[in-house]
């Protein structure tokens, strides 16, 4: 479960009246003061290119019409422990992960009508909204969650009947744990997406990276991106 643009959503909460309008959540919420950065901003600031870890004053000048706002950690705080308690009541095990994030361990028949239920009680309960990435493992229910917010439905599940379909010829960097370093090296040895990697050789990827990390990881990323 992933919450949409939730440090905004919470200032939008308490302040109906910035509903619609271009919000943006950062340090003291001066835009004109340096060393300061966008934590999170509304869908309507992303749509003038504002983003998260963005300076306060280049988003200014990206969205001058945006409301800017200091952040609140004690509101978010708040408003994520009212989230977690919402996912909790289905009775499943849930792993929260930061404000706006959460795994719910659940074995069910019918995924998508369970994440249809959970996204009607969290907004009914809370007046926030999120998306549900449904996966048969941990990091594709994680790396479904992009796709969720894509999508009117606000749910996506990603598992081994299409994750080649889908992933496949993707870069590597969309996968779960894979920055630009470990991209180049590996662009270095000519694999570049996930097919690429899915059909890398163990052997050669030790070398490349050492085989510790291999065996630490349990798998090599080859059999990870064929088998997540």
């Amino acid at each position: 479960m992933d919450m949409d643009s939730f440090l905004a959503s919470v200032e939008v909460r308490r302040r109906p009246d910035l509903r619609g309008r271009p919000v943006v959540v950062g340090g003291d919420g001066d835009p004109r003061r340096p060393r300061q950065v966008v934590a999170t901003a509304s869908y309507e600031a992303r749509a003038h290119g504002v983003h998260s870890g963005m300076p306060l004053q280049r988003a200014l000048r990206k969205c001058p019409d945006a409301v800017f706002l200091p952040s609140d950690h004690s509101a978010y705080d708040a408003a994520s422990a009212e989230v977690m308690d919402v996912l909790r009541s289905f009775g499943y095990s849930v792993e929260v992960w930061g404000w706006d994030e959460a795994f719910l361990g659940v074995w069910h028949r019918d995924p998508e009508a369970l994440a249809l239920a959970v996204l009607a009680t969290v907004e009914d309960q809370t007046e926030l909204t999120c998306a549900i990435g449904i996966g048969d493992t941990k990091v594709r229910a994680k790396m479904a969650t992009r796709f969720a917010k894509e999508v009117p439905e606000r749910i996506y599940r990603l598992d081994s009947a299409n994750w080649m379909s889908v992933m496949g010829d993707r870069d590597v960097t969309e996968l779960w744990g894979i920055g630009k370093r470990t991209a180049a090296r590996l662009a270095a040895q000519n694999v570049r997406t996930v097919t690429d990697l899915a059909q890398a050789n163990r052997d050669d990827l030790a070398a490349w990276f050492g085989a510790t990390t291999v065996r630490i990881c349990g798998c090599s990323p080859a059999e990870a991106a064929r088998a997540l």
